[in-house]
């Protein structure tokens, strides 16, 4: 069966692998769609996002509008004829010329089981949560969030050592491979759409800056899911003396004391819950340590109670 003219839309390291799949499994890309640079860095020189850099070293014609609202962009958009759209993490909404524009529509990996963890962090907020497995989802887009009919998914499981950065990759990769087999179904004629229980939805919201601050007056073991899940970015922390204190790993315990109150010297902290015993931690403006190496520079005494 010839491949597709396809546009994929990505900016994230989670859509690069979809991309090489969809090139490796002799797609045409007629163009990438992803987000404008952006300063970063020291020098806040402006840097393409991940899909930029990888789809330009590949020889691929790149796109980065702002949005899709214009007319100009909505032709130029029509005018490369696709037969599909891919989109993974795109970060940009889709108006509804885009969406009805690819002869085959426009499909989205999305990474969680949906209905449930629809919208912008459903890595993590399934960490968090404590569910027990996520997965990956191919979706037919349409106008709402997530909402389209699925057509694929695959389950993917979360256990008591998974991070974040462990998971986003073992979902990029199960979506990488999903979404070429999803586009044969799509080309073959022998998809079979499956409409979503929107009672059964939940909402995976965009990550505050807010959400890393510990609360010691939370259970153990939900503040320990929210560090796997949010370290090392945008991290999870403390402060003592003014100094921000980033949480990197940590263990969930058996004790008690007023919440914040340092127990030992191994600066196991009590919570509403149970205890927390950081793992590695860094100081703010140092690099990142094992707890213990921490503490013979770092003066966290029993006794001492932590804002």
């Amino acid at each position: 069966m010839a491949g597709l003219n396809l546009i994929f839309m990505g900016s994230p390291d989670f859509a690069v692998p979809a991309l090489q799949a969809l090139i490796d499994a002799g797609h045409h890309i007629a163009c990438v769609y992803a987000q404008p640079p952006r300063p970063a860095g020291r020098g806040q020189k402006e840097r393409p996002c991940p899909v930029h850099a990888f789809a330009e070293s590949r020889g691929l014609q790149v796109r980065t509008p702002v949005n899709l609202k214009s007319e100009d962009e909505q032709l130029a958009f029509s005018g490369l004829k696709a037969d599909a759209c891919v989109v993974a993490a795109y970060g940009v909404i889709l108006p509804k010329p885009v969406l009805r524009s690819p002869r085959l529509g426009c499909l989205n990996i999305h990474a969680s089981l949906l209905p449930r963890w629809r919208g912008a962090a459903p890595i993590q907020r399934a960490i968090i949560e404590g569910d027990r497995q996520t997965g990956i989802t191919i979706m037919q887009m349409d106008e709402g969030l997530d909402t389209g009919d699925m057509l694929m998914s695959v389950a993917v499981p979360i256990d008591a050592q998974t991070t974040a950065s462990g998971l986003h990759d073992a979902l990029a990769s199960v979506g990488a491979e999903l979404i070429v087999k999803v586009l044969a179904d799509v080309q073959a004629g022998t998809a079979k759409p499956a409409r979503q229980d929107d009672a059964a939805a939940t909402y995976a919201a965009k990550l505050g800056r807010g959400e890393g601050r510990i609360d010691w007056h939370q259970e153990s073991g939900l503040l320990e899911r929210r560090i796997r899940a949010l370290s090392p970015s945008p991290g999870v922390w403390f402060e003592h003396d003014g100094k921000r204190i980033k949480v990197l790993a940590a263990v969930a315990g058996q004790g008690s004391g007023a919440p914040g109150t340092v127990l030992d010297d191994r600066l196991t902290v009590a919570c509403s819950t149970g205890t927390l015993s950081p793992v590695r931690v860094q100081l703010q403006g140092r690099s990142e340590s094992a707890v213990a190496d921490f503490l013979r520079g770092y003066d966290l005494p029993a006794g001492t109670v932590l804002d």
